[in-house]
């Protein structure tokens, strides 16, 4: 079926800064020095060999060119590679907090990183907006809305759980003003693409993973999975602005495919999908649903589900991520982050306690051999897949000494963000003034080495937010 085309609001949303820059910054230039020809002395001529290349191997030059890797220089990449394996290990104790004014919106649920000082969010309020780091400037994107509208639907109340970029970042998915359609984005500009509105999900969309630059997944709450075949190319004849109205018009696409999380052996009023994580190494799509299952998926043209295994821990799964370094998916929940090996067939990495106020895990992502925990309790941890433990604050007896882990765990605590004062009088025991924010989503810059981290009030009767940027 061919794509329909429909209208949305006007708006004049100025591109996303490129002027910023991207996140992937390039690598530093190398400081090149040449040598002076030799004299001749009696009747041998003596030649200088040229220099090499200065290699800065310090930690401040590392963080001052942002990227490793000079090209042309291949004796140092073992090097290199330690060294920027230091700096992710090193990097969270060096990070300070400011926070970022988003005025009344309500719960940062998801962000990425759209450039150098740009982050992309969406929130409980149905809002999408990117945020400049640097002045809080704040611009919403018009969301999409469906072909046939459910005028029997109420205002939606579970907002945008998930943005995603592909991997070229030309692409952007996340909610339509419905939460059960999948809407696509071009990038830089924010233009519109297409709704996948059409025989898709019947219940709000929770994840959104990118199998390619051209292939999306998203899971539901009503318990299936879609894949969705997204490439502007196909839309560029027929998507065009409206030249009479000013409208933008987007494709409205239905999912190539479709599966169900298993009723065999999953709990069917439970099998809500909450995560996914994809491993291109792989080519396979990793699930969990909140009845306590992990799924995987080989994931092509088509999905075919390989196995769906009990969790260990079965209780708020809420967040998933896929370490490359060490093939493991890591599956947040309640009190634990639980490591799962499928090449060993067993759990070979013992889960690590994330006991925060008992209020779980909340986001989680990994780089390197680093796991990154966001609480419900308004802290990050950081965990060392390799040494199997968390990263632990660094002292030093006096201010000579070189500082030595101190035993006592790494934690950064956010600030207070904004939080509806009419919802805590009307809600809540008057004198109670610790309500710690909920850390929905966190994203690294790491080129840049930065980290923005979003929330806001775990309880859902309370109003607020909180966003913050850590360099």
């Amino acid at each position: 079926m061919g794509p329909q085309q429909t209208g949305s609001r006007k708006r004049k949303a100025a591109e996303v800064d490129q002027g910023a820059g991207t996140s992937s910054s390039p690598g530093p230039a190398a400081a090149m020095a040449t040598a002076g020809e030799g004299n001749a002395e009696g009747s041998m001529l003596l030649t200088k060999r040229p220099r090499r290349p200065i290699a800065h191997l310090s930690m401040v030059n590392y963080l001052k060119g942002r990227a490793l890797g000079a090209d042309g220089h291949p004796g140092l990449a073992g090097f290199e590679g330690d060294l920027r394996s230091y700096g992710v290990l090193r990097l969270p104790e060096l990070l300070r907090e400011r926070q970022l004014t988003l005025g009344p919106l309500n719960k940062v649920f998801a962000s990425q990183w759209l450039n150098a000082r740009q982050v992309v969010c969406g929130t409980k309020c149905n809002t999408l907006f990117v945020v400049d780091v640097k002045t809080d400037h704040i611009m919403r994107i018009p969301l999409m809305r469906d072909r046939v509208p459910d005028l029997s639907r109420g205002p939606p109340s579970c907002g945008i759980h998930a943005v995603e970029l592909n991997p070229s970042k030309t692409l952007l998915a996340t909610g339509g003003e419905n939460p059960n359609s999948l809407a696509v984005y071009q990038l830089p500009t924010l233009d519109p693409v297409c709704l996948g509105d059409c025989q898709g999900h019947r219940d709000w969309i929770f994840a959104i993973a990118w199998m390619s630059d051209t292939v999306a997944v998203s899971g539901s709450r009503d318990g299936t999975v879609a894949l969705w075949k997204v490439d502007p190319d196909m839309f560029n004849g027929s998507i065009a602005w409206h030249k009479d109205a000013g409208l933008p018009v987007y494709a409205h696409i239905s999912p190539t495919d479709m599966e169900a999380i298993p009723k065999a052996t999953t709990n069917p009023g439970n099998r809500k999908v909450r995560a996914l994580a994809f491993s291109n190494k792989n080519q396979e799509l990793g699930a969990v649903s909140l009845d306590g299952y992990f799924h995987l998926w080989k994931a092509r043209s088509s999905l075919s589900r390989l196995l769906s295994l009990r969790l260990p821990y079965c209780r708020e799964n809420v967040c998933l991520t896929y370490c490359d370094e060490f093939s493991l998916y890591a599956v947040g929940s309640q009190s634990h982050v639980s490591f799962l090996d499928l090449r060993q067939g067993q759990q070979n990495i013992p889960p690590l306690c994330s006991r925060e106020g008992g209020t779980g895990v909340r986001s989680l992502s990994v780089h390197q051999h680093i796991v990154t925990v966001g609480t419900g309790h308004g802290s990050l941890l950081f965990y060392d897949i390799r040494a199997q433990k968390f990263l632990e604050e660094r002292s030093a007896a006096n201010p000579d000494m070189f500082p030595v882990p101190s035993g006592r765990k790494l934690k950064l605590t956010c600030g207070s963000g904004w939080i509806n004062q009419d919802d805590l009088l009307e809600n809540y025991v008057a004198g109670v003034e610790d309500f710690p924010n909920a850390l929905y989503t966190h994203c690294y810059n790491w080129p840049e080495m930065k980290l923005f981290v979003g929330g806001g009030p775990l309880a859902s009767g309370l109003h607020g937010n909180y966003a913050g940027l850590w360099s």
